[in-house]
């Protein structure tokens, strides 16, 4: 099994940058792909990020391209989320997630969820 935890969230300018963290115990974290979803009030959890297990794939949702790097180090057991000139519509609860089928876009893939990070955008 394995353990997620995620820090960095917080509230921010539009504009700002957040690094968001994910610190996995247990389950062979450098063989598994990780993701990063979120999910704003009201609406679906929808995904952010993937990164493979070896961290040389990436895939990003369209709304964060190009301004959002993923990235994952095997040594520390950690994956990040760095989110440059953020939105307000990027307010949400961010989660990440040790998938079982690779770097995909897709939910059902990931089989180990973090509780979750709040990052509020204000205009």
């Amino acid at each position: 099994q394995v353990l997620l935890a995620e820090s960095g969230g917080g509230l921010v300018q539009a504009g700002g940058s957040l690094r968001l963290s994910c610190a996995a115990s247990g389950g062979a974290f450098s063989r598994r792909a990780m993701g990063w979803f979120r999910q704003a009030p009201g609406k679906e959890r929808e995904f952010v990020s993937a990164i493979s297990w070896n961290g040389q794939s990436t895939i990003f949702e369209d709304s964060v391209k190009g301004r959002s790097t993923i990235s994952r180090d095997n040594a520390k057991n950690t994956v990040y989320l760095q989110m440059n000139s953020l939105k307000p519509e990027d307010t949400a609860v961010y989660y990440c997630a040790a998938s079982d089928r690779g770097a995909t876009a897709d939910w059902r893939d990931y089989v180990y969820w973090g509780q979750g990070t709040q990052v509020t955008v204000s205009s």
